[in-house]
Formats: structure tokens, C-alpha cells, sequence
């Protein structure tokens, strides 16, 4: 699929370009790890990245642009998903590559700028839904190879026992201020994987126990 008609920030630069681009998205997530959205300024980005600032007007256009591929970026730099053989340990790997994420004092500043962001602009707001579901579709085999095991019925939605487990490390993050450390990431994991095993996450509710 190529990239005509692509809207600003959506297209993939490569070869000599591509270190500009990884220049100015870490230049991007360095600010909005330090003063947030609001005083994202592409100008500023230019600055810190040591390149023009007609360079990233031109290719990015505006700041919503910018974050949505500094997204798209992160989600394709993430960790591919681990196989341990058993649900829980699966959920628990994943639980502690969230937990970690979250807890670095950038990339965790990062997250609650960009999450802020979206709660107020759409185009924000989705290219976060959009990294979101890279990073589930990444790790959802582990509940379906589970099924296929017999350690979760049938019909468990894989999807949904994903973000089951990083909701609770997500929340500690934005709501409480309580520690993010190993063993919430092993409690989130814990509770998932019980909630599947139960029935919990069957779609429309079929083969619950």
C-alpha cells in the first residue's frame, strides 16, 4: 500500500532520511517527556534534533502528525511478544514489559502526556488507539495458544485478556502513584489469567464457569 494521499506524519521515510526521522522522534519524545503536549513545539523539535526546521514542517506538518508517527515508531521498536508455554507466564512476561515501560521516568512521562493529549484531540486520541492495538495483536496468540492447551475455553477473546492485564498497571500510573514494580505487574498478570481460566473473558458470555 503506498503512501499517496498519506496525511502529514503517516509517511515511512527510508534510506539517508531514515536518521532524520529516528533524530527528530527522539527529539520529540524527549520533550514530551519534559514539558508535555501542550508545549510540544516543532521548532523546539528541529532545535534538539539539529535539523532545519523547514525539514520537519515539511514532512511531519503539525505536532498531532508528529506524535502520531512517534507512535507508530514505538509500536514497531516494541519487544515482540514472549512464549513461555503456559498462560500465566505469558501474561506475566507481558505484564512486566508493560510494568517496565512505565516505570522508566521517560518513556512512563511519555505515556501520560500522550494519554492527556488524546483526551482532547481525536487524531491524537487515535493514533493511540492505533499503537494500542499493534501491541495487543502482538501478544494475543499467547491466550490463543493457551486455548488451544485447554487452559481457557473456548471462545475466550484473546483481545480482552490482553488489556486485562496492563489496565491495573495503566491505572496505578495515571490515578494512584502507587509503585510500579514487579510484583504489581505479577498481581495484574495473576488476575488475568484467573479471569480467563473462569470463563471471564468467553465472548457473549458462552462456556463461562
Amino acid at each position: 500500500m503506498g503512501s499517496e494521499g498519506a496525511e502529514a506524519g503517516t509517511v515511512r521515510p527510508g534510506g539517508r532520511t531514515a536518521r532524520v526521522r529516528a533524530s527528530v522522534l527522539r527529539a520529540a519524545g524527549d520533550a514530551l517527556a519534559e514539558h508535555g503536549f501542550a508545549h510540544l513545539d516543532l521548532a523546539d523539535v528541529a532545535r534538539r534534533a539539529e535539523v532545519g526546521k523547514t525539514t520537519v514542517y515539511r514532512r511531519w506538518g503539525t505536532v498531532t502528525g508528529l506524535v502520531a508517527d512517534l507512535l507508530q515508531d514505538m509500536a514497531e521498536q516494541s519487544l515482540p511478544r514472549t512464549e513461555t508455554g503456559s498462560l500465566l507466564g505469558d501474561l506475566r512476561a507481558n505484564a512486566r514489559l508493560v510494568q517496565r515501560t512505565l516505570a522508566d521516568p521517560r518513556q512512563g512521562a511519555l505515556f501520560k502526556a500522550v494519554i492527556a493529549a488524546a483526551t482532547g484531540e481525536a487524531k491524537t486520541a487515535e493514533a493511540l488507539h492505533r499503537f494500542y492495538d499493534v501491541r495487543v495483536r502482538e501478544w494475543a496468540p499467547c491466550v490463543q495458544q493457551a486455548v488451544d492447551r485447554g487452559e481457557a475455553p473456548e471462545g475466550t477473546d484473546a483481545h480482552e485478556v490482553i488489556r486485562a492485564v496492563s489496565a491495573p498497571l495503566y491505572y496505578r500510573l495515571l490515578t494512584t502513584g502507587a509503585p510500579l514494580d514487579e510484583a504489581a505487574a505479577d498481581r495484574a498478570a495473576e488476575a488475568a489469567a484467573a479471569a480467563a481460566r473462569a470463563g471471564a473473558y468467553v465472548r457473549g458470555g458462552e462456556g463461562r464457569t
